[in-house]
């Protein structure tokens, strides 16, 4: 089915509305934050999930900074020439995780090519200092490209996270549309990379729908995933931040998100979030067995 290449004006669906965020935990974690100078992608990336996931006591911290050096045409997350480099900050975020007893943590950053290593060093910090204050809590990295940078992609895989996620966002014809600097080929080349350093590492992607992709478009990136040995996959509503972003092209019903789900699980994938409101740490708690 061809999909109209003009921007969708229709209201949100039901199926996308979802609580404001608030509550005892939420606040909390707000608070606690704010007082750690710490930033999450929860909030930079307006996630709709914030207060489901917030209420639950999880968060995604989002370490380097708040001011990304790539203008993606999908994202919330502020661009322009980042100031930011604490070597402090892994050991600030270690220390909440502690506090908020969690299990599992996400961290991911803002893209920093104005680093050497697009800050692989700090992320390597991060994972080490979680690993030695939070005993037992499964570690997930949520990291850019590194434009590249094989170097850097090794030094944190060899700080060892139980997952390595790496999201392409879209099918391959609207990758440099939808992404900025970041390649398709070279992403589906950075997850390899890391699986063929550590084959027990479980590697992650995610995309986006809705944004003038095709359906077989859809399968044949899943395709491309699997064959780079990524176990874990995570497919998503694209909902526009503002008019300044990439205009949204449909909303995508769930049943069709059931659809692309089982086509995904029949390609040997370990583990399949999708579904509207489905983003790249939706349920990551979920998804790597618990450390001993």
């Amino acid at each position: 089915m061809a999909i109209s290449p003009l921007p969708f004006e229709g209201s949100k669906p039901q199926w996308l509305k979802v609580r404001l965020p608030g509550g005892p935990e939420f606040f909390e974690l707000k608070r606690l934050m704010r007082e750690q100078g710490l930033h999450t992608v929860c909030e930079d990336a307006h996630c709709p999930n914030v207060g489901e996931c917030w209420g639950n006591r999880t968060a995604t911290f989002m370490i380097l900074g708040n001011v990304c050096t790539r203008a993606c045409g999908f994202c919330a997350v502020h661009s322009g020439r980042p100031t930011e480099l604490d070597l402090a900050e892994p050991r600030r975020v270690a220390a909440v995780t502690r506090t908020l007893g969690l299990e599992h943590v996400v961290v991911t950053s803002v893209a920093r090519d104005d680093l050497a290593d697009g800050g692989a060093l700090v992320f390597a910090l991060t994972i080490a200092e979680i690993r030695r204050l939070c005993l037992g809590t499964a570690v997930e990295v949520l990291t850019p490209d590194f434009a590249g940078n094989w170097q850097a992609l090794a030094l944190v895989v060899d700080a060892a996270p139980d997952i390595l996620n790496h999201n392409l966002e879209t099918v391959e014809r609207l990758s440099d549309r939808v992404r900025s600097r970041a390649k398709y080929r070279r992403s589906l080349e950075f997850l390899s990379r890391a699986k063929q350093l550590a084959p027990a590492l479980l590697t992650k992607s995610g995309i986006m729908l809705g944004l003038g992709e095709e359906r077989d478009e859809v399968e044949a990136t899943l395709a491309d995933m699997r064959a780079a040995g990524i176990d874990i996959v995570t497919i998503g509503q694209y909902l526009r931040p503002s008019l300044h972003h990439l205009p949204l092209i449909r909303y995508v019903p769930p049943e069709e998100f059931a659809e692309i789900k089982a086509v995904a699980l029949s390609l040997g994938f370990g583990h399949v979030e999708a579904g509207p409101l489905v983003r790249s740490s939706y349920h990551a708690h979920t998804q790597v067995p618990a450390r001993g």
